[in-house]
């Protein structure tokens, strides 16, 4: 079970790279040796971008008009890195002018159907067999879940406790069964467990199969004593450091390409209401320091003043129309750089909250707190998996993923959700 993913986007990326270089083949044929090495840099490239578009998350693989426009987008985009590649950097000898439209357009053709081919034999028959026993309430949530899920290619079975465990598991296939609580404290249920080991059955119990298939890590079940096998703060001194150099770079080279945009940016701010360009906000950093997040404004001035400190609302009306257009292309985020600069936040890391709230969801959700172990970040976990906060509800479950990012922080998750992050740039909210 845990490696099924894992596997299918293995599958998923392999056949993109095939195709890649079929669709090359197909349209160079004797030239292919030349066209190798150069087209093979640009695939990383691309590669890049279809993971940028979404095109590796299993959810959308058979989702309609917005999986077309993503495939769409990607490939229009490839086209103009293709031309860029070849003609600005012209270091391999060759300007495939046909040949990088024809093989894009081939590249095209085999990419949508292998897309199609995909789902239709990975993700709907060659399913995954999980069981769950019917008289655990969680293990029902769980099932809920994996339901919810079905591009993961699991199948849900349930099982009787009161029949025989072995032939129910050989009679359904079953791969994984999710173990309801701790069996070492249900003796009937262990001895039960033992004798299905012929049966070579995976076991994981329920709060390892919930993090697996949700990529989060459920409050309820979180104890002090799970954190303390859990968050191993000590082993992670070199990878902090690097993790900080990076976004000192990172934030550099961002502030450097986009510094052309800072004053048409003010200039649009100030001329439209003559308030002040930044706006600047308490936020809770590591270990429960406060200090102040830049922004753009974006919101008429003095805001706040009668209201004090809200969760902000989908359409806000204190939202200014040149704020309108600086949230949605989340241009108001770009002084935050700064910060990050400062050290006040990282790149990656659980958003900073206001002091205000922070105060309000430490008395309402358990171990709160825990959250301000690491830096904040720019952008992080939560943001990618979960829409924007606006409720004590929204922060819980959003906290349930800075938990998850929180144990298994790693230098891979945080690219990851960095080019995660550029699909916002695509997106309205």
């Amino acid at each position: 079970m845990t490696n099924t993913l894992s596997l299918r986007k293995i599958i998923l990326l392999g056949g993109d790279i095939i195709l890649l270089y079929l669709s090359l083949f197909l349209t160079v044929f004797s030239g292919f040796p030349q066209h190798f090495l150069p087209f093979s840099i640009l695939y990383v490239f691309w590669l890049t971008v279809f993971y940028v578009f979404g095109l590796y998350d299993l959810k959308i693989i058979k989702s309609g008009l917005n999986f077309y426009t993503r495939i769409i987008g990607a490939m229009a985009v490839n086209f103009l890195l293709g031309v860029a590649f070849f003609y600005l950097i012209p270091l391999f000898g060759i300007t495939p002018k046909t040949n990088l439209a024809l093989s894009i357009i081939i590249f095209g053709a085999l990419f949508f159907a292998w897309r199609k081919i995909f789902y239709s034999f990975f993700s709907s028959r060659f399913l995954t067999t999980v069981a769950i026993f019917k008289q655990d309430p969680r293990a029902e949530k769980l099932a809920e879940e994996i339901k919810k899920r079905p591009y993961l290619g699991y199948q849900v079975v349930e099982l009787e406790m009161n029949e025989d465990l072995l032939s129910q598991i050989r009679k359904n296939k079953v791969d994984t069964i999710i173990i309801p609580g701790d069996p070492q404290s249900d003796e009937w249920l262990t001895k039960n467990l033992y004798r299905c080991l012929p049966a070579r059955v995976n076991f994981m119990d329920w709060a390892q199969a919930y993090e697996l298939i949700c990529e989060k890590i459920p409050v309820s079940f979180v104890t002090q004593s799970w954190f303390l096998k859990n968050l191993r703060e000590g082993e992670k001194a070199i990878y902090d450091k690097a993790k900080r150099l990076s976004d000192v770079l990172i934030s550099s080279l961002i502030v450097v390409l986009t510094l052309p945009l800072w004053p048409l940016i003010a200039l649009a701010v100030k001329l439209e209401d003559r308030g002040p360009i930044f706006y600047k906000q308490k936020r809770v950093s590591k270990d429960g320091k406060i200090f102040l997040l830049y922004k753009f404004r974006s919101m008429k001035k003095n805001a706040e003043d009668k209201t004090g400190a809200v969760w902000a609302e989908e359409k806000d009306p204190r939202t200014t129309k040149t704020g309108k257009f600086l949230r949605r292309s989340h241009l108001d985020e770009l002084p935050q750089m700064i910060n990050i600069l400062k050290g006040d936040i990282a790149l990656v890391g659980p958003r900073p909250e206001r002091p205000e709230f922070v105060k309000q969801l430490e008395k309402e959700i358990p171990h709160y707190q825990i959250r301000h172990l690491i830096r904040p970040g720019f952008t992080g976990w939560a943001q990618i998996k979960f829409r924007y906060g606006r409720t004590v509800m929204d922060a819980k479950e959003k906290f349930e993923y800075d938990l998850y990012y929180l144990k298994n922080r790693n230098p891979l998750l945080d690219l990851g959700i960095l080019l995660k992050t550029a699909q916002l740039f695509f997106k309205k909210n």
